[in-house]
C-alpha cells in the first residue's frame, strides 16, 4: 500500500509498505483524510529533536473501520483516531491524565503514523466521528489541543482572554476560549494571522498595536487568562506580562530554551502558571460536538488540500510559503 515517508531532512517520497499486521485489541482503519501539523513540518525541515529517519508522519488522522478484530465497532465506521499511546500504569495515567503518561509514544513522530492507505491503533484510541465529515474529522486532534488547555485554565463567560500566537493551535485555543464565554483577543506578528484572526471575530492585537488606546482599555490591568501558542521562547517569556493579578499563563507551545521571569512579579501577582500537553477523550469529544453544532468554522479552517501521491510535492512549498495557511488537509 502507498505511504508518503520523510526519508531526511528535506526528502519525502511516496513508498510502497505492507499492510500493517493486528494485533488483539486493535483495529485496522482505511485512512480517509490526515492533517498536516506543524511538527510534520518540523521533521522535514530537521528541526524536530529526538527523531529518527526515515519516518511516515502524520497523526491528525479520520478513517473508516476495515476491520473491527472482534471489537465493538462496525466495518464502515467513521472514526476520529487518537495518535496518542499511552502506558496506562504510571501515576498520570492512573489520574486518568493519559495525554502526559511518562512514557507517551505518538504515532507519526515516536513510531509511524498515518500518511498512508491503512492503519492500525488500539480500540481504546478510536472515537466514532458520527455526524462529522471525514475532513472535518481529521481536524478533531489539533482542536482538541486547544480545547484542553481552555478547559485547563477554567475559562468563565466574561473572561478577558489574550491567546499569543495565530497558528491552527492558537486559533484552536481562542475558538475555545471563546465557545467558552471568554472575550477573546489574538496577538501576533504576521498581517495574515492578524486577518484570520479579525475574520474569525477576535480582536486582532500586532506589536504595534500593544501600546494603542484600544488594547489598553481591552487589556486594562491585565488579562484574566493569557495563553501561549508560539513555540518562540521570547514571546513565552514576554507574555506572562500581560496576565492581571491572581491571573493565569498557560503554556501551550513548547520549545527547547529557558523560561525566564521575575520572581517578584510572579509572586505580587499571585500567578497561576500551567503548562497543556496534547488532549484527552474529554477534549475530543468536546470539539466533535462543537462542530456538531456549528460552534467551529471548519469550511474557513482548511485552507489548502492535496492528495497522498501530491504530498511530496506540495508540503515542501507550502513549508516555505505558509502565508494565509492555516490547515492543509490531504486526501487520501
Amino acid at each position: 500500500m502507498r505511504a508518503v515517508s520523510c526519508l531526511a531532512p528535506g526528502e519525502l517520497a511516496l513508498i510502497d509498505i505492507a499492510p500493517p499486521e493486528l494485533e488483539p485489541g486493535w483495529v485496522r482503519v482505511r485512512v480517509a483524510h490526515i492533517g498536516i501539523c506543524g511538527t510534520d513540518y518540523h521533521i522535514l525541515e530537521g528541526t524536530h529533536p529526538f527523531l529518527e529517519y526515515p519516518r511516515i508522519m502524520g497523526h491528525e488522522l479520520s478513517g473508516t473501520v476495515l476491520d473491527a478484530n472482534g471489537g465493538d465497532f462496525a466495518v464502515g465506521d467513521p472514526v476520529v483516531i487518537n495518535p496518542y499511546l499511552p502506558c496506562y500504569h504510571c501515576p498520570a495515567c492512573r489520574e486518568g491524565k493519559t495525554n502526559c503518561c511518562e512514557s507517551l509514544k505518538v504515532i507519526g513522530v515516536h513510531s509511524d503514523g498515518g500518511m498512508t492507505e491503512e492503519i492500525v491503533m488500539p480500540a481504546a484510541n478510536l472515537y466514532p466521528a458520527t455526524g462529522l465529515s471525514l475532513r472535518d474529522a481529521a481536524m478533531v486532534e489539533f482542536l482538541a489541543i486547544g480545547a484542553h488547555a481552555v478547559r485547563r485554565a477554567e475559562i468563565k463567560p466574561g473572561n478577558r482572554v489574550l491567546v499569543v500566537g495565530g497558528g491552527p493551535i492558537g486559533l484552536g485555543v481562542a475558538f475555545f476560549a471563546w465557545i467558552a464565554g471568554g472575550e477573546v483577543a489574538l496577538l501576533d506578528t504576521a498581517p495574515d494571522k492578524l486577518e484570520s484572526a479579525r475574520h474569525f471575530g477576535f480582536m486582532p492585537v500586532g506589536l504595534d498595536d500593544l501600546e494603542s488606546p484600544g488594547f489598553l482599555a481591552t487589556k486594562g490591568s491585565g488579562f484574566d487568562a493569557v495563553f501561549d501558542a508560539t513555540g518562540s521562547i521570547r514571546a513565552m517569556n514576554a507574555s506572562i506580562a500581560h496576565t492581571r493579578n491572581g491571573g493565569s499563563y498557560t503554556l501551550v507551545g513548547v520549545i527547547k530554551g529557558d523560561l525566564v521571569w521575575s520572581d517578584p512579579d510572579v509572586h505580587r501577582k499571585e500567578l497561576t502558571i500551567r503548562a497543556s500537553r496534547n488532549a484527552t477523550r474529554e477534549d475530543f469529544d468536546h470539539v466533535m460536538d462543537s462542530i456538531r453544532k456549528g460552534l467551529v468554522p471548519t469550511d474557513r479552517l482548511a485552507t489548502h488540500a492535496t492528495t497522498l501521491d501530491n504530498v511530496a510535492r506540495d508540503m515542501p512549498v507550502w513549508m516555505h510559503e505558509r502565508r494565509g495557511l492555516i490547515k492543509a488537509i490531504i486526501t487520501v
